[in-house]
């Protein structure tokens, strides 16, 4: 049969706001999973939406010619399987999204942490998919970023910084009603494909409320509490992985507590591939207290992003690369580590808000 249908389910995922970069790899996922019937329900599915945000089944319908009973089977069977959203609507039916790209694709086929040969297939034609340019075609196209880092709790001195709740992660989780724990995509991708793995745990991966509501649901994650989150959190911030969430003040939806070995963000910077800005809103900077410092040394080590260098017995930070996470003052023996604001910014209002501004630069120009 001809492979027409798929190319036109990529361009249709293309135009999400967080779109699918169209490529040859991603027309093979996309045969993989869906059946030619699935791939036309798929582009039913509307793409002018936040992340996350379901259509009835009755506005899916409207634009198919199938019954009613086949059209719910099959929406119901693609959600199971992780390939698209569900939640529960207001009038108690189910409602349905497409995955966005970081928002469940191409996450679904890894957070169950299973080693399966779908898995394995899936994580070699995800590695070919998602170089150096598709992350740029995604992330750096818009100036509103979908995603930023949050400092860990050690970096802040209450008496020196007037610190928001949004960002404090203790904040963060006191906050939501439902929580559910993943693996790891990245980490699971590399252990897929045989890469050397490195020592961070696959299973840190944290999900609030309705999409933590839906991977409880399919099975995908399972239900923790929020006493068990902040223990995640608290062994994260000691083994010097960056909290990544939603660049947003309320209502974010994942924390990922990412390594520089494998994670698609902090692992970039690292190697210096994208810079930073272009993929990451960055609202703090690493400064060092000359006075307290012992030049100990022990925040080059721990640096996710490798941007810490000794100069005699003094620390210094390359700013053009630092993400300022904060890590490096988890291990700092005499608290000289401390963060500054890069700017005046701050995050946008809520998830919605944060999602329709992107909607809105990824807008053609008339």
């Amino acid at each position: 049969m001809s492979d027409e249908i798929y190319k036109r389910l990529a361009t249709h995922l293309s135009s999400l706001g967080m779109g699918y970069p169209e490529k040859e790899e991603l027309l093979e996922i996309l045969k993989e999973n869906f059946t030619h019937l699935e791939a036309e329900i798929a582009l039913a599915i509307p793409t002018k939406v936040i992340p996350f945000e379901p259509a009835p089944v009755s506005e899916i319908a409207s634009r198919l010619k199938i019954s009613g009973e086949e059209l719910e089977s099959t929406l119901a069977n693609l959600a199971q399987r992780g390939l698209l959203f569900s939640k529960k609507m207001k009038d108690g039916s189910k409602g349905y999204a497409l995955q966005q790209f970081g928002y469940g694709f191409p996450q679904t086929f890894f957070w169950r942490g299973v080693n399966t040969p779908n898995a394995k297939k899936m994580a070699e034609l995800v590695a070919k998919y998602s170089g150096k340019e598709q992350l740029k075609e995604v992330y750096g196209r818009t100036k509103t970023k979908a995603f930023r880092y949050l400092p860990v709790t050690p970096s802040f001195e209450p008496e020196s910084h007037a610190v928001f709740p949004f960002e404090m992660m203790e904040k963060v989780i006191e906050k939501v009603n439902v929580i559910a724990l993943v693996h790891c995509p990245c980490r699971a991708t590399a252990q897929l494909i045989g890469k050397k793995r490195c020592n961070h745990s696959l299973e840190n991966c944290i999900k609030y409320d309705e999409l933590a509501e839906y991977l409880i649901e399919k099975g995908i994650g399972k239900e923790i509490s929020k006493r068990e989150a902040l223990e995640i959190i608290r062994k994260s911030e000691e083994a010097g992985l960056v909290h990544l969430v939603d660049n947003a003040r309320e209502g974010i939806k994942h924390t990922c507590n990412c390594c520089g070995c494998c994670c698609w963000s902090v692992g970039t910077i690292r190697r210096k591939k994208i810079p930073r800005d272009v993929l990451m809103a960055i609202y703090f900077l690493r400064e060092t207290d000359r006075e307290k410092c012992t030049g100990c040394g022990q925040c080059v080590e721990i640096c996710p992003v490798q941007v810490i260098k000794m100069e005699g017995d003094f620390p210094i930070v390359d700013k053009d690369w630092c993400i300022g996470c904060g890590v490096c003052a988890v291990p700092c023996p005499s608290g000289a580590v401390k963060l500054v604001r890069k700017s005046d910014a701050i995050p946008p209002k809520d998830f919605k808000e944060l999602h329709q501004e992107i909607l809105k630069e990824r807008k053609p120009a008339v």
